[in-house]
């Protein structure tokens, strides 16, 4: 099969077309992939700012594919059937996290693209126990970012309850989804993105932002939460200064530069910083379901598979609108 691989941080992918199909486990689907979006943790990934991944490693974790055969230990799924893949691969199911239905916290987790090879690639295995079923009347191209741009954007939403004025720092892929679901249930978006990109500003008002500027500027009145998207640290503090007090601020990537000192009157008031690290099964499962209530629908542009550096580069660049998908 031909696959898109990382051999060092910091380099390009190699396209190698002389890789062996992977065969699945007792408790795994071959998968035939069709689609795999391009998400922001694979931009960190290649340039080396998540720590310890296995090298060489094919990259991508919205996965969108048939079951091309299985494991003995599989029932859930048949031959044929058309399943997502999310960053989640694997959780022990024995610790204290895993237990009280935090498997996202889980120590010893095994992430899809990272510690396990994922979708830049023809085929792809996965343990088919964390996997979805995926719904009819949405194509494999605009369902894939769903499963880790949509999934971590609703998980972040979720932690502002249900805060009226929202805003979004950044609005790229994940963004773009979750202005969606909090149009859905009739919250007030304030998008952020770079100073003077007046292009992505459309963008957000074309999707329902009631206002839109720079993350230099402050938001024309006060903000009950905010989901930074952006991996940007300043954005904390600045959050902090367009949040009324009693609302929180919710870093929603995986990587961030750190964050400056900033004046301890910016977070007094009861205001709340937190993160959101990762996704569990059981917050795939509401996303989709909801996703498929509120009409969610994603805007992508597609790309072959060979030219996965050339997705890579547009998003690191800021030049995408919507979420980059790989089609083999």
């Amino acid at each position: 099969m031909r696959a898109m691989v990382l051999e060092a941080p910091r380099s390009p992918l190699r396209s190698d077309d002389q890789r062996e199909v992977p065969q699945p486990a007792p408790h795994e689907i071959l998968i035939r992939v069709r689609a795999c979006g391009v998400c922001r943790t694979d931009l960190h990934l290649v340039d080396g700012e998540l720590p310890d991944p296995k090298l060489p490693v094919i990259p991508g974790h919205e996965i969108v594919g048939t079951v091309e055969s299985k494991g003995e230990d599989v029932s859930r799924y048949r031959v044929g059937d058309r399943v997502g893949v999310p960053w989640l691969g694997w959780t022990c199911g024995e610790c204290a996290y895993c237990r009280t239905g935090r498997e996202n916290l889980c120590d010893r987790a095994r992430f899809t693209g990272y510690q396990v090879d994922g979708g830049y690639a023809e085929f792809t295995v996965a343990d088919a126990r964390y996997t979805f079923p995926l719904p009819p009347g949405i194509g494999d191209v605009e369902v894939a970012p769903l499963l880790c741009a949509g999934m971590i954007g609703y998980r972040s939403l979720r932690f502002l309850g249900n805060s009226e004025k929202v805003g979004f720092y950044g609005f790229g892929a994940a963004a773009h989804l979750a202005i969606q679901v909090a149009r859905y249930r009739r919250q007030k978006v304030y998008a952020f993105t770079r100073p003077g990109d007046t292009v992505g500003q459309q963008f957000a008002q074309s999707l329902g932002a009631v206002w839109a500027g720079g993350s230099d500027e402050l938001p024309p009145e006060p903000l009950d939460g905010a989901l930074i998207f952006a991996p940007v640290g300043p954005l904390v503090p600045r959050a902090l200064a367009a949040t009324a007090k009693g609302g929180t601020v919710v870093c929603g990537g995986i990587h961030m530069s750190d964050i400056p000192a900033f004046p301890y009157a910016l977070l007094w008031g009861e205001r709340v910083v937190r993160s959101v690290a990762n996704l569990t099964r059981k917050d795939g499962e509401e996303f989709l379901a909801i996703a498929k209530e509120a009409g969610v629908r994603t805007i992508t542009t597609p790309f072959p598979l060979s030219e996965a550096n050339e997705a890579l580069d547009r998003l690191r660049a800021g030049r995408l609108e919507g979420a980059a998908v790989l089609v083999p």
